[in-house]
């Protein structure tokens, strides 16, 4: 079958590229250390601390801490996070402005949908549910779905895969320097979502760049032609 029948397959991040997750997880992040008797930490420091998973982000907010909090063990850290961050994920959470346009769009224009989140797969479905994003993508590929996460292309392979499509005619969009180093692993087109949490030197290696979300369908359409 020549490639350019296939269909055509856009995979989003989830934090910083389709909503605006950090309120949540930062509440969760000052909660958490408020929990263990440290003092707590501002949502615009948990913003660099965000894109590479729990397990990191609960390990950056103990190494801010200090050495008071040297003697807490990660992993119960990571659970406790998770108890927090799991029933109150949408609290505050919103989708960025054009979202919905976005995606609504991009389905008209024949494209599948799929989301490769770090995020346990579990909390990413059940925050896509709550936003009323339930039934748009083809599928969730979260960091415990396969072997490896990003940036590891094995994690945006996997994604494309459960989502019956392919690599050459696949766009990546993440705000983060994790999304576009699987996209170079993977051999995938990719879109830098400067609207997101991520620094702007973390575009380079990206095909393309956006200032929002509304753009994506003509952005992708321009990478990959129908």
């Amino acid at each position: 079958m020549p490639s350019d029948t296939l269909p055509r397959l856009a995979v989003f991040d989830m934090d910083g590229t389709l909503l605006d997750s950090l309120p949540d997880l930062a509440a969760s992040a000052d909660r958490l250390l408020k929990g263990y008797g440290l003092p707590g930490i501002a949502p615009e420091l948990v913003r660099a601390m965000v894109g590479d998973g729990v397990a990191a982000l609960v390990r950056r907010l103990l190494a801010h801490a200090g050495p008071e909090a040297s003697a807490i063990d990660t992993h119960q850290a990571v659970e406790r996070y998770m108890a927090d961050y799991t029933p109150r994920s949408t609290e505050q959470s919103r989708l960025f402005p054009g979202t919905d346009y976005a995606l609504n769009t991009l389905r008209a224009q024949g494209w599948r949908l799929a989301i490769c989140t770090n995020k346990p797969v579990a909390a990413a479905t059940r925050i896509i549910d709550a936003l009323g994003l339930a039934g748009i993508f083809d599928t969730i590929g979260g960091g415990d779905s396969f072997p490896a996460r990003k940036p590891n292309p094995i994690h945006l392979l996997g994604t494309i895969q459960q989502a019956h499509g392919t690599p050459i005619r696949a766009v990546m969009v993440g705000d983060h320097h994790n999304d576009i180093a699987a996209a170079e692993g993977a051999g995938v087109r990719a879109i830098f979502a400067r609207w997101g949490y991520g620094r702007p030197d973390m575009e380079a290696g990206a095909t393309a760049g956006g200032d929002s979300i509304a753009e994506i369908p003509h952005l992708a359409d321009q990478l990959i032609p129908a």
